[in-house]
């Protein structure tokens, strides 16, 4: 396994839209591996495979407590939405950033498995905002865009100023 680099905000690479995977291979399965293991090392709770540089519409999350519960969506897609929800989040490509977001209280999401079979999941809170976040990702859409100008601005700035100062 290998652990991959995750872009920083505002790299434009992460305004990248995913292309659908065409067929769930070994080679899929290996990256989806990578992914949890980048995932967890960060730490984190999701990736987007748009994180990583890979645009292909995979995402891994796990919500748990335990870090054990690990779920792999390939091709996801939401088919319900239901109530509305305002949730502080954070981003592993906006590291040290946290703003309130509204989302779906409640989704239904269909993706693949890892076996390349096709499966759907009810979800909500937690779980529901992270798989929204990391879908947002294979839009190409980063969660400080769903801010308003000058709070993306303050961001932009406060990470530029943070990476002079790391350099």
């Amino acid at each position: 396994m290998a652990i991959h680099q995750i872009l920083q905000y505002p790299d434009e690479r992460l305004h990248t839209i995913a292309n659908k995977v065409s067929a769930v291979t070994e080679t899929t399965r290996k990256f989806i591996n990578d992914m949890a293991e980048t995932m967890y090392a960060a730490p984190g709770i999701g990736l987007a495979a748009t994180q990583v540089d890979v645009h292909q519409c995979i995402i891994v999350v796990d919500a748990s407590e335990t870090h054990d519960k690990l779920i792999a969506f390939i091709n996801p897609e939401l088919i319900a939405c239901s109530g509305e929800s305002e949730c502080e989040e954070g981003c592993l490509s906006v590291p040290g950033i946290y703003e309130k977001v509204r989302r779906a209280k409640k989704i239904t999401v269909r993706a693949l498995n890892v076996e390349g079979e096709t499966f759907t999941l009810d979800a909500e809170g937690l779980l529901a905002v992270c798989i929204q976040h990391e879908m947002d990702h294979l839009q190409g859409k980063v969660f400080v865009e769903y801010l308003s100008h000058l709070k993306q601005t303050r961001i932009r700035s406060k990470l530029k100023k943070r990476r002079r100062e790391t350099m």
